[in-house]
């Protein structure tokens, strides 16, 4: 069976990771190409071994630091099979911090499970849900009697973990979040290693996160486009405002969700405003970036 749960980052739509009948439904619902892996997410660091091999110390003096937390360790797998890894001989691994997926892991692993294999809880390419509503209108129609949908309320933070390679010899973000380049660099000691494309990992496909509506951050608004920006930046003349979040965390808090609500409302088009700086507004650009291409 699939349970989708909240997490502090989205809700995940989860199976026994090593279970493969339940992960090959996890591709069904989500309508996930065979060759993308998934995150598994375990509840304490006692399972790291079962899943990784040869873990660097950078590496874990990140999961000292960061665990609990939006962060997903790429490290080269042991116990993962091909069709939680894409086929690749490396896992993504990482355990959140959100009291309901907490428990739930806990409880799995009590009796006997190691890691719940988890993308987020919608349509493949399409806006991932961070509330439990958004998960019933997205997948729910494709859901069994038997599968679940655990309901936490919003999630904290509302963007996808940062997603971290830590097979090299310093460590490298594949895919920006919560954690930043300057957390990386000040947890491990070490100067970041640049990006290639080598290894495939959630969320890294160029058009993602996508909504009906006609995502764009430049050029000019048309009256009844949606309009997405901070608080202290103005509504342009004849265009409906999404939301005003006063800050970078708040705005990815309500980044998808406005996003949802511009579908909703019949909205063709959706200009953002994206925040400026390194960080979390870095990840803003980043999902910005792939729901408009």
């Amino acid at each position: 069976g699939l349970v989708a749960f909240p997490t502090e980052t989205v809700y995940g739509l989860g199976a026994d990771a090593n279970n493969d009948d339940a992960i090959s439904r996890i591709y069904e619902v989500k309508g996930r190409p065979a060759d993308h892996p998934l995150i598994v997410h375990i509840a304490d660091l006692d399972q790291v071994d079962y899943w990784a091999r040869e873990v660097p110390e950078y590496a874990i003096s990140l999961m000292r630091d960061f665990w609990p937390g939006p962060m997903t360790l790429v490290l080269k797998r042991n116990e993962a099979k091909d069709f939680i890894t894409g086929g690749q001989d490396t896992v993504g691994i990482r355990i959140p911090a959100q009291q309901i997926a907490l428990t739930l892991l806990k409880e799995f692993e009590l009796l006997g499970g190691h890691g719940v294999a988890a993308p987020s809880a919608n349509r493949f390419g399409a806006v991932s849900p961070t509330t439990a509503k958004a998960v019933e209108e997205e997948i729910g129609e494709r859901l069994s009697e038997t599968d679940q949908i655990l309901d936490g309320g919003p999630c904290l933070v509302g963007v996808e973990s940062t997603i971290i390679d830590c097979t090299g010899e310093a460590p490298r973000i594949l895919r920006p979040g919560a954690i930043t380049e300057e957390m990386v660099e000040s947890s491990t000691r070490l100067q970041l290693r640049e990006r290639d494309d080598l290894i495939r990992v959630s969320g890294a496909l160029e058009k993602h996160y996508s909504p009906e509506a006609k995502v764009f951050t430049e050029g000019d608004v048309e009256v009844g486009d949606g309009f997405l920006a901070l608080a202290d930046i103005p509504t342009p003349a004849g265009v409906i405002r999404l939301a005003s979040p006063n800050s970078v965390e708040e705005f990815a808090r309500i980044l998808y969700q406005s996003l949802r609500d511009a579908d909703a409302k019949g909205f063709t088009r959706v200009k953002v405003i994206n925040p400026l700086g390194p960080g979390l507004a870095a990840a803003i650009r980043d999902r910005v970036a792939r729901a408009s291409r």
